[in-house]
């Protein structure tokens, strides 16, 4: 077998359990054929077993193909419930052999590029922002400008638009990018906590303060204040703030100094200030002192062409959960389009998040969406194509129940396993555990 297979990969051979462990270790395959009848117990399971728990506890990612005689068919289907990829029966077909791996490496390959691009997601940027619209373009150009200086910033929008997300693109495309950005929502605190949650307090300040605690401002030092629905924020903190923009100096409560800290501030509202300000809710120097740069979100449904691009990053961020990548259907596409999306981002976000969990197959449906039903254009084929795209159906759907077990699939649809490859070769049928 190694002659027959050393043209296409690079073969390790091992007889024993132990040996096996060292080259994983040391080489770490992306493929590998057990035989499960291994010494001490060459005629039993329980040593090949074992050491398929090994592999995989070492790397939850190899694709372990069982090889197996009929006898040992049910074993080798319980080696598969314990996580191997595949099983392949005695005697060996190398022709058939090299399919099973081809296929395995395939998807070894998928899978390592999927995990990539979800470990970059989690890597990138913290609020990197997704959207080709032109007001999600002109959003990101100016983030881009102030992010290089410490003029304060003011975001609105309507809940949901991301504007946290648009702060956290700031803070990371600035000097500031080191140090933390520390987010406080201005509508979430009662307002007499808020002073010493900003400001921080003195021992002894007031009853319970048994020791000196910084707040928000100091926390923030050398880095990025966000102020969530700043528009909330009582009045005499407003001074208090204010005076924090023109000096850059705190002073905690019940302290007897001021206090240097260097900060940028992003403020942020749903609610419209300069209203606020002729109602006398709202400082109008303060205002001022906030908007030197005003960067507006529009809501979601005045940039529709960012829907799908969202839902799809959205399916890749979450998709995991269900262990499968899954896709949305034509009919989920134009409801997505349709939709008003009062809750703007946020609800698109949440409602893919549903759909990924109550989908029974790979393909969403606008039922999953909640968002009511919208039917996939009818649309005749020939013939021809009418049966290629039932066969295409059948594997899917096969697919899915069996999850992806070839052996379980290809019985099913009484046709051999090569044939079952060839078809999903033929239709760019991938399918991810």
């Amino acid at each position: 077998m190694k002659w027959a297979l050393s043209d296409q990969y690079e073969v390790l051979l091992s007889s024993n359990a132990g040996l096996a462990i060292d080259i994983v270790k040391n080489n770490k395959p992306h493929l590998v054929t057990l035989d499960l009848g291994l010494p001490p117990d060459p005629d039993g399971s329980t040593e090949g077993l074992n050491l398929l728990g090994d592999i995989l506890e070492i790397d939850k990612n190899i694709k372990v193909v069982i090889v197996s005689g009929n006898s040992e068919r049910e074993v080798a289907l319980r080696a598969i419930s314990k996580g191997a990829y595949d099983h392949f029966g005695k005697p060996i077909d190398i022709d058939e052999l090299k399919y099973v791996l081809k296929r395995a490496h395939y998807v070894f390959s998928l899978e390592k590029e999927y995990h990539e691009m979800e470990m970059a997601l989690h890597r990138s940027i913290d609020g990197e922002i997704i959207g080709s619209s032109k007001a999600m373009l002109e959003a990101q150009a100016i983030a881009r400008k102030v992010a290089t200086n410490d003029i304060p910033v003011l975001i609105t929008g309507e809940s949901g638009t991301g504007k946290e997300i648009l702060a956290r693109y700031i803070h990371q495309h600035s000097r500031r990018n080191k140090n933390d950005l520390v987010p406080l929502n201005c509508g979430a605190i009662p307002e007499n906590l808020m002073e010493s949650e900003l400001f921080g307090y003195e021992k002894g300040a007031f009853t319970g303060a048994h020791t000196r605690r910084q707040g928000k401002f100091e926390g923030a030092d050398g880095g990025t204040l966000f102020l969530d629905e700043i528009g909330e924020l009582p009045l005499p903190l407003q001074v208090k703030l204010l005076r924090f923009l023109q000096d850059n100096k705190i002073e905690r409560v019940g302290g007897k100094g001021l206090i240097d800290v260097d900060v940028k501030i992003i403020a942020a509202t749903n609610r419209v200030l300069k209203e606020m300000v002729s109602e006398g809710l709202f400082r109008d120097d303060l205002y001022y002192r906030l908007a030197v740069i005003t960067i507006d979100l529009p809501p979601l449904r005045e940039k529709k062409e960012d829907v799908l691009l969202l839902a799809n990053h959205f399916l890749l961020k979450y998709s995991h959960y269900s262990n499968r990548q899954k896709y949305l259907s034509q009919g989920a596409m134009d409801s997505m389009q349709t939709y008003n999306w009062p809750g703007n981002v946020r609800e698109l976000e949440n409602k893919i998040r549903r759909a990924i969990t109550l989908s029974d197959g790979i393909v969403i449906s606008s039922k999953d969406l909640g968002l009511g039903l919208i039917k996939d254009p009818e649309i005749i084929y020939d013939l021809a194509t009418a049966k290629q795209m039932l066969e295409k159906k059948y594997i899917i759907e096969a697919l899915a129940r069996h999850k992806g077990i070839a052996s379980k699939v290809s019985k099913e649809l009484d046709i051999s396993r090569p044939t079952l490859t060839g078809l999903m070769k033929k239709y760019g049928i991938e399918y991810n555990k």
